[in-house]
């Protein structure tokens, strides 16, 4: 069946359905990863967002469901140039095409994604509609498309209840504003013991049950949006519990100690962003998601320093805090999909709890 990627500047791509028929408007962003599109499928940072994949084949090996991260799919749409229809892998369990209609995810394939990915990075992130009905005027669609916002997304992906990983070593709170599941892997990993809060959950609760540190997750949309959960973080922000915060969490608690955040141009989306460490100047290839950066400029400098920083265009990727046991980064140490080159903050913070002792 015919399908058809409409964007808001009203360029019409026209390829083939895959998953669901149902028609979807959505912010249409890119990923280039060249594996890991199970991870990329299933990590909730993507809530309200369409997927254009880069690389040209995906779903080559199929899906194996101890690779998700997150019990189901978030994109509201996905986009390759073309679907594999016979995965090749002994531990493959299923087809993407299959998954995607089961999770009644719209797609298309078959479509220069190429030429896709070039128009985003020249005009920015822009809203689209993929949909297997014929416009004959898509003048008429265009502005239901530009209307789209992404709203209320980190209460959507959210954990709806507290629930503990066990673990014999250190406690740490996690507050899940759309957690990859290898955040409490790679805790879990150095025997820490893992509760996970939902995003709502006031900061008196995490701290009366005195953890030995604290993460907040990485999590979809704008950080601006989440004025109660940045006002609970700067009561974390104020205890002497440490604090490691990733993605989503470094721009919550970047806006709770007064700094700002800027949508940027077309994000960051892959597995090959490389980063500095401002300390030492090694070079590290990470693995991004997310669409808002801190602005550097914004930073009070006796509140917080810059870590890290992206090789390529200059933002910020991290910040250490000034006088407190915190320190944040834009990127994903847990590192799936992607590199694991940057897993080694996750022993920082170890070393951090430490001492909280």
């Amino acid at each position: 069946m015919k399908a058809y990627l409409i964007l808001e500047d009203g360029t019409v791509f026209t390829g083939s359905s895959i998953g669901s028929e149902r028609e979807v408007i959505s912010e249409i962003v890119f990923n280039t990863s060249m594996t890991g599109y199970l991870e990329v499928l299933t990590d909730p940072s993507y809530a309200g967002q369409a997927v254009v994949m880069t690389y040209p084949l995906i779903g080559n090996y199929g899906i194996c469901q101890e690779d998700m991260e997150s019990p189901a799919p978030w994109p509201e749409g996905y986009i390759v140039r073309e679907l594999s229809q016979i995965p090749s892998n002994f531990r493959s369990q299923d087809t993407i095409q299959h998954f995607l209609k089961q999770y009644d995810i719209p797609g298309i394939c078959g479509i220069d994604t190429r030429a896709l990915t070039k128009r985003l990075r020249e005009s920015g992130t822009m809203n689209g509609m993929i949909t297997t009905k014929q416009y004959e005027d898509v003048s008429k669609v265009i502005s239901r498309i530009q209307a789209y916002q992404v709203k209320g997304v980190v209460n959507r992906t959210s954990t709806k209840e507290k629930y503990v990983i066990p673990g014999s070593g250190k406690r740490v709170a996690l507050l899940d504003l759309g957690a990859k599941r290898n955040i409490a892997r790679s805790l879990q990993e150095r025997g820490c013991q893992v509760t996970v809060y939902p995003a709502a959950t006031k900061a008196e609760e995490i701290m009366s049950a005195e953890p030995d540190g604290i993460m907040l997750s990485n999590g979809p949309g704008d950080p601006a949006e989440n004025v109660e959960i940045i006002r609970e973080i700067r009561k974390l922000y104020q205890s002497e519990i440490p604090i490691f915060a990733i993605c989503l969490g470094h721009q919550l608690m970047a806006l709770a100690t007064g700094a700002s955040t800027y949508k940027l141009k077309y994000g960051h989306r892959g597995g090959n962003h490389p980063v500095k460490d401002l300390e030492t100047g090694k070079v590290y290839i990470s693995s991004q998601n997310h669409g808002y950066a801190v602005d550097g400029r914004s930073l009070d400098p006796d509140v917080a320093a810059p870590a890290f920083v992206n090789v390529n265009d200059g933002t910020n990727e991290g910040l250490s805090y000034i006088g407190k046991r915190i320190f944040t980064v834009q990127f994903h140490p847990e590192a799936c999909p992607g590199p694991r080159d940057s897993g080694y903050l996750f022993d920082r913070f170890m070393k951090m709890m430490e001492v909280n002792h």
